[in-house]
């Protein structure tokens, strides 16, 4: 059975279970030695009995916006230039959709960046076992994209708006793009069937108001506004501490104003959904720092180049690229089985512990 060794940052690492500052929640080996899955068309559950049937695929690490709790001084370095191409995305997705993946999230950095991205979402559509094409952008020139997006069979768009006040949304992003961003948004419900979220970070300073507004924005719309709580990285400790608030001050609200929750969907992602009679649409909460929030995790994760995330917090990386350079399917359905007893139960973001994510945009968050 194939296991590769995790990296940490560009350095390999001696065994799959400790080395030099590597500490691995795998079992121990004899229980790694054991699995052995029957068929290569098993469906991908780890050791805690979590169905894994959602790929989030980031396509590149570079990002145009400087977001403040995420890349402040905006995308530092030279753009790489080995992100993996669509012969190895294609690779990659026929063998996700062998174990069972039913999902696929196509994630930056800022994924509508390359070129390339309607042949991607082609690609993904076009697999047999994908039911639903997934992507997050941030929502540059979304107007100039949306019609190539619809043919290609995008099924979902989650944009991120953090403030519905032009002048925050320009501070806190660098863009003053606001006005264009919702107009084009308002042109993709008239034109398309493309299901659309708003994402936006939990910030202490903007909740409440971004709260009201996004009940109102709902209102008329089908559109669900997820908050999401501030996550600690190594790059943004000072930030956090300042604007972390807890996911309780929307929650109680919107219990408390006769919104109600929705269960999740097998392959939904990691929101929680409320719904009130009044209103079209929803508001979402993702609550990392939740109690049980890791219970029904149903997601892995794949670099740009090629490295496979066990969690978004964990703290190593699984380099799979030779199997998508070779179009050996086999060969990382495999893989992917010999991942499943050393995903781990659990983040370590209550320790401040985010691994080796220096920051949000390295695998799409």
């Amino acid at each position: 059975m194939t296991h590769l060794a995790p990296t940490i940052g560009n350095a390999s690492v001696y065994s799959p279970l400790v080395s030099d500052g590597y500490e691995s929640t795998a079992p121990p080996t004899s229980q790694v030695a054991l699995f052995n899955p029957t068929t290569p068309t098993q469906p991908l559950t780890d050791g805690f009995s979590r169905r894994l049937t959602y790929l989030r695929l980031s396509i590149t690490d570079f990002c145009n916006f400087r977001c403040e709790y995420c890349l402040p001084n905006g995308y530092q370095g030279k753009r790489p230039d080995d992100e993996l191409s669509v012969p190895e995305i294609a690779t990659l997705i026929r063998g996700f959709a062998q174990v069972g993946t039913k999902k696929v999230r196509i994630t930056g950095g800022e994924p509508s960046i390359r070129r390339d991205v309607v042949e991607i979402i082609d690609t993904i559509k076009q697999t047999p076992g994908i039911e639903t094409v997934a992507m997050t952008s941030n929502g540059y020139k979304l107007g100039k994209h949306l019609a190539s997006w619809q043919a290609a069979g995008l099924n979902q768009l989650n944009i991120s708006i953090d403030s519905f006040d032009a002048d925050i949304f320009h501070k806190m992003t660098g863009f003053n793009t606001l006005p264009q961003l919702l107009a084009d948004m308002d042109t993709l419900l008239d034109t398309t069937d493309i299901k659309l979220k708003i994402n936006s970070v939990l910030m202490a300073e903007t909740a409440f108001e971004n709260l009201i507004s996004a009940i109102d924005y709902v209102k008329d719309r089908p559109v669900t506004y997820r908050f999401i709580e501030f996550m600690q990285t190594s790059d943004n400790s000072d930030l956090f501490f300042a604007q972390h608030a807890q996911s309780d001050i929307i929650v109680d609200y919107l219990l408390a104003h006769g919104w109600q929750p929705h269960v999740r969907g097998s392959t939904d992602g990691p929101a929680i959904e409320y719904s009130h009679p009044d209103h079209m649409g929803r508001i979402g909460m993702i609550a990392p720092y939740a109690a049980h929030f890791c219970d029904s995790c149903n997601r892995l994760r794949v670099s740009s180049q090629g490295k496979v995330h066990l969690c978004l917090f964990d703290q190593g990386n699984y380099d799979i690229r030779q199997y998508l350079q070779h179009d050996d399917v086999p060969g990382l359905v495999d893989t992917l089985h010999s991942f499943m007893p050393i995903k781990p139960e659990h983040h370590h973001l209550h320790e401040s512990n985010s691994g080796i994510m220096h920051n949000l945009s390295i695998i799409g968050g």
